[in-house]
Formats: structure tokens, sequence, C-alpha cells
């Protein structure tokens, strides 16, 4: 995993495997977010990358039509439920069951 400023981002951070993109290079020691994306870099991996990413764009427009807010859509990705939810536990990806995503479902 390599970890990548790139002030051209509108979020904080994103993962996008193998790389972790932060906006501010202050952040390179924002343990919450890194642990963020990491949770994002173990599920994409699982998922095999591509698939990742064509499972969170559909549960995001399905979520979108659902709720019609861009906030509320990407909150309630199954795969930002989870990183979201253990985000502050540094240990969560030792003791993660293997797509664990699918407890958001």
């Amino acid at each position: 995993m390599i970890i990548i400023t790139a002030s051209i981002l509108n979020r904080k951070g994103m993962a996008l495997f193998p790389f972790i993109l932060i906006k501010h290079r202050s952040d390179l020691t924002n343990t919450i977010l890194l642990n963020h994306e990491r949770i994002h870099i173990r599920q994409q991996l699982e998922l095999l990358v591509i698939p990742f990413y064509l499972i969170y764009g559909i549960n995001y427009l399905y979520n979108l039509i659902q709720q019609s807010s861009h906030e509320a859509a990407y909150r309630n990705i199954i795969f930002e439920k989870e990183a979201y939810d253990h985000e502050s536990d540094a240990d969560y990806l030792k003791k993660r069951k293997l797509f664990g995503f699918l407890n958001y479902l």
C-alpha cells in the first residue's frame, strides 16, 4: 500500500488499490482516516478490485434513488458503513472476518 498526497481530491481521503490518496500532507498522521482507507483496501482485495468498484457504484446509485441525497447515499454504501463503524479501531483489520462488509447488507 502506497500513500500519496493529492490536493485535487474533493474528500480527505480515497482508496484506489493499491494506493491511499490523501488531500493534505498533515493527514499522514491521521490514524482514523488511514484506517478507514485501509479497510477499503482490504474490501477491494477481497473482491479482486474491479467488482468492488462496480458494487460500490451500483450501491451508491440505488441509495441515491432511495434517499435523493448524495451524502445519505454515500454513507449508506455497505463498504462505507463498515469503514465508518470501525475506523477508530486500530486492531479491526487484525480481527475482521473475510467479507466483513456483508454484515451491512
